[in-house]
């Protein structure tokens, strides 16, 4: 997918349809993530939908949905070699 090629809500757009997928496959209602989650149906409703949540509520999602382990892929962590430290 060409992430560089899409607006920002198009990039959200995607995420939400990624989100509401995995809940669904993991047959999980809207409403039972939200309260795993700490956060509000209508907070999962609009997530899913694209439209602008917070990081915290995407992070309690992923938790939710055993998807933290992503974010090793989302971005990497830069090692910096001692060399590189000098």
């Amino acid at each position: 997918m060409d992430w560089y090629g899409m607006a920002d809500t198009q990039i959200m757009s995607e995420l939400g349809k990624r989100i509401k997928a995995t809940r669904q496959r993991k047959k999980y209602a809207q409403a039972e993530v939200a309260e795993r989650a700490g956060i509000s149906t209508f907070t999962i409703s609009q997530m899913e939908n694209g439209k602008n949540t917070s990081l915290a509520s995407l992070i309690a999602v992923m938790r939710v949905l055993k998807l933290l382990d992503n974010f090793d892929s989302l971005i990497p962590q830069q090692v910096i070699s001692p060399v590189a430290l000098l």
